[in-house]
């Protein structure tokens, strides 16, 4: 066996699968220049069809998606995935057979290779052609019969939306080169109107209801005729009838009759809604409607197949709140945590949005396996008797996850985490979870010398528990209904790093509010937010920073304070960075030949400022509000508007305690609880997002603004660096990497670039490349600064009034998106196309270009 020669022979005949982009492009683009070569005589490939209303190219998307056939997909007007489908040849079985036979090539081959390596290298050949085919597209055939289907279409299309007398034609423009161009011409003429509305309801219960509603109906007189407003007028009296205790209601009852022949402009609509019509055996009676209550609530708590099969008898029940309650084995739950999860009511009449409300509410306690509700009719009384239905899911769950990863700080590390839920933990429908995380890794620090080869670690924890109903000592219910599926959430989570930056340990609790206005709506609001930050090696600050630590010996060497081949830092074998503090003290206490006026004074003066706002201990204590309204009804849905808002104050009451209670402060004026001095400040963030649906498959315009900022005052100067902003990133601005833009027009080099000041807006198209793969054009642009004294900073960082704006960055680029359908693997190329960093002249498109470019890498879209 030559394996070698094997592998040769696959090269040479082309039948590899390596398909790399460049090769295969270059196939696409030289070997199947010909768009028709697998269009026959006598045929034609359909490259455009063309739609005129009035006169007028229609570019709607419904519109140019009702005709049957469509030409080839591709990017543009070049039709790609046809020009792959043409390089499959049609008869490659016997070309193989033939490309075989030829000279003495089966001979060889036959002595060379085995009969299983020949069988699999024809397999090769016909598997490649195969995928050829699957991955392109067929030629697109003009198709007399259904562009005549699409003329009815058309028609059918106008019609329904009230052009009742609308006229389609169609013509075909063929070729010498195969090629075939259709145009649709759509003449609308005058449109029909709605002149009078009648209504025939022959139960007088339904009709009294309807003239109640009446207002509220989607058929108006004086309106165009569109036969969706039938449909969803429809819709809508089903609806308000199985809401008003008619339980045998539906949309067949309703029909409309339409007169068309008076008039081409106008037509008349009569509503019917008949009785009721109930089939018994082979005969059929009908009668009014009746109004339905409820006569009986029951839960059966554990209803599970096996219990219900086997036919258990009920061990336990009891009735609470008018609802009764029956378990096959001990009642696991409290009745009031049920019952309140039931909005169907004894003696209520019957409401659809009654049982809707149950379900989701029962399904959000995610304690249930598909929780069922049931009505049993008694014809006698006109009563229903509702039976719910509850499969308890298991009380505990355990979950692991583990994960090998590698960073800027680490060369290598493992991480993993475990949680543990509990489910009615009091019986009360509560959930409880513990999670524990951890990781530990190989650290690619070689400043410090370190004898474990796994030298950083980190791991903590956090405990959580899920109330679903406010955790007051009063009712809410009049200002916050349980339809708004009302929570509690009470959170405490601890964290420990060890060589990792400043070695920090926090410590947070957090206790807040949820719930659900509208299902476009959520609140969320967090009384108490305490968060606890402390780090263990602020002496490593320069070990982290070593931007600042890099500007400091420049600074030092410059003026003589250190020699040209020296440094800010004792060496090994203990090395520490206390030089660089006291050259700093010596700085800003006037004992080198520095002045005030320097700016390498003023650049050291910024360092200093900045180690001791990222080394100090944080006490933060905040109270949150959240507000988010998403008007998007699903995934599918590309015209919507998401507006979310964040207010947050931190350190009044603290604030005040210490006041009143006469607490002496520090030595920088600053008040201290547990001897760290607390953060007082007030923080707002407003983020609106809109999609703009535009025509052509998964085309859309997405639009992005946002505002933040942090005021700090009474116990503090400035803001604590986990609540300051930060610009640039794969989803922020893309020209940018993350942190490395602003503040300001500064040219600053810090590791971490933060403000307390944020504006950011983009501008993004979406459209689709072929198949799975999309493309994007957008343009992003803002920055941070700081503000309202947050820190003692260069006029370049600091936004002093509207002249400011003209620091706003600028980038622009494209995008590739690969859609998985569960989620998008994203990559953008970010250009800076206005870069305020530089001089006032040099700022637009000086390093547009792809050695300046930031190429980024996502999950999902940037918003």
């Amino acid at each position: 066996m030559n394996v070698k020669l094997y592998r040769q022979i696959l090269y040479k005949i082309n039948f590899s699968f390596t398909k790399t982009a460049i090769g295969f492009g270059v196939i696409v683009l030289i070997a199947s220049c010909n768009t028709v070569k697998r269009v026959k005589d006598g045929q034609y490939l359909l490259t455009e069809n063309r739609i005129e209303v009035d006169g007028k190219v229609n570019n709607k998307e419904r519109v140019n998606n009702i005709p049957l056939q469509k030409p080839n997909s591709g990017i543009g007007s070049f039709p790609l995935k046809l020009h792959i489908y043409n390089l499959a040849r049609p008869n490659i079985d016997s070309l193989f057979e033939v490309w075989l036979d030829k000279g003495n090539r089966r001979n060889r081959l036959t002595n060379t290779l085995s009969e299983k390596q020949l069988i699999k290298l024809k397999k090769s050949a016909l598997g490649f052609n195969s995928w050829l085919k699957r991955s392109g597209e067929a030629p697109t055939l003009f198709d007399e019969s259904k562009a005549e289907k699409t003329k009815n279409r058309l028609r059918a299309y106008y019609y329904k939306r009230g052009w009742l007398y609308n006229e389609v034609n169609y013509s075909v423009e063929r070729d010498s080169n195969k090629h075939a161009k259709v145009k649709y011409t759509v003449t609308k003429n005058k449109a029909s109107i709605l002149d009078t509305l009648k209504t025939t309801i022959k139960t007088p219960s339904i009709d009294s209801i309807y003239k109640l509603n009446v207002n509220a109906s989607i058929l108006k007189e004086g309106q165009q005729y569109d036969e969706d407003n039938f449909t969803n007028e429809r819709v809508r009296l089903n609806k308000l009838m199985r809401n008003s205790g008619f339980y045998f209601f539906g949309q067949d009852y309703v029909r409309f009759e339409i007169d068309t022949f008076k008039s081409k402009s106008t037509f008349n609509t009569d509503l019917f809604i008949d009785n009721r019509s109930i089939r018994e055996g082979d005969s059929t009676r009908v009668e009014p409607f009746k109004m339905f209550k409820i006569k009986q609530v029951n839960i059966i708590t554990d209803a599970s197949n096996e219990n219900l099969i086997d036919g258990k008898k009920v061990k336990d029940s009891i009735t609470y709140n008018g609802i009764n309650l029956y378990s096959f084995g001990d009642l696991k739950f409290k009745p009031k945590a049920l019952t309140d999860a039931i909005f169907i009511k004894k003696g209520d009449i019957y409401r659809d949005r009654d049982r809707t409300q149950t379900s989701q509410y029962l399904n959000q306690l995610q304690m249930f396996r598909y929780p069922g509700v049931d009505y049993v009719p008694n014809e006698a009384d006109s009563t229903l008797t509702a039976n719910i239905f509850l499969s308890p899911l298991k009380k505990y769950k355990l979950q692991f996850a583990f994960d090998v990863s590698q960073s800027n700080i680490q060369t290598f590390g493992f991480a993993f985490s475990t949680g543990l839920k509990i489910r009615n933990i009091f019986r009360g429908a509560e959930t409880l979870d513990f999670s524990l995380l951890g990781s530990i890794g190989a650290s690619k620090d070689a400043g410090v010398r370190r004898d474990a080869f796994f030298d950083i670690n980190e791991f903590g924890g956090s405990v959580a528990l899920t109330i679903p109903r406010f955790f007051l000592p009063f009712n809410t219910d009049k200002i916050i209904p349980k339809y708004m599926s009302p929570s509690t959430r009470i959170n405490v989570t601890a964290t420990s790093q060890q060589n990792i930056g400043l070695d920090r340990q926090t410590l947070s609790s957090i206790f807040s509010y949820n719930w659900f206005p509208s299902d476009k709506v959520t609140n969320n609001f967090e009384l108490f937010n305490i968060q606890y930050v402390r780090n263990l090696n602020p002496e490593n600050y320069f070990g982290v920073y070593g931007n600042s630590f890099n500007r400091l010996n420049e600074i030092a060497r410059n003026i003589g304070y250190i020699g040209t081949d020296e440094t800010l830092q004792t060496p090994a074998p203990n090395p520490s960075f206390a030089p660089a503090n006291t050259f700093i003290s010596d700085v800003l206490n006037n004992s080198t030949s520095l002045t005030p006026d320097n700016q390498e004074y003023i650049d050291v003066n910024n360092i200093n400022q900045r180690q001791d706002r990222l080394t100090e201990n944080n006490l933060i204590l905040s109270t949150n509000f959240d507000y988010t309204r998403d008007t998007r009804t699903d995934l599918s849905d590309n015209n919507f508007s998401r507006f979310k808002t964040h207010f947050e104050i931190a350190g009044n009451i603290a604030s005040g305690i210490s006041s009143l209670a006469g607490f002496d402060k520090n030595a920088n004026g600053r008040y201290e609880l547990f001897n760290v001095p607390f953060s007082q400040y007030f923080k707002t963030e407003l983020d609106y997002i809109k999609y703009f649906d535009l025509p052509g498959k998964k085309n859309l315009l997405a639009f992005r603004s946002y505002f933040g900022v942090a005021i700090p005052y009474g116990n503090s100067d400035n803001i604590p660096f986990v609540e300051s902003f930060f610009a640039g990133g794969p989803n922020d601005n893309r020209a940018w990497t993350a942190f490395s833009l602003g503040p300001g027009r500064s040219k600053n080099t810090n590791e971490f670039n933060e403000a307390n000041l944020k504006l950011h807006f983009s501008l993004e198209q979406r459209f689709n490349l072929f198949g799975d793969f999309d493309g994007a054009l957008f343009i992003d642009a803002g920055n941070i600064w700081n503000a309202f004294g947050n820190v003692e900073d260069d006029p370049e960082s600091t936004f002093t009034n509207l002249k400011s704006l003209r620091d706003i960055a600028v980038g622009s680029g494209f995008g590739l998106r690969y859609d998985f359908n569960f989620f998008v693997l994203r990559g953008d190329i970010g250009f800076k196309t206005y870069d305020p960093s530089l001089e006032t002249g040099n700022r637009w498109f000086t390093n547009y270009n792809f050695g300046n470019a930031t190429y980024n890498i996502g999950i999902n879209y940037p918003f």
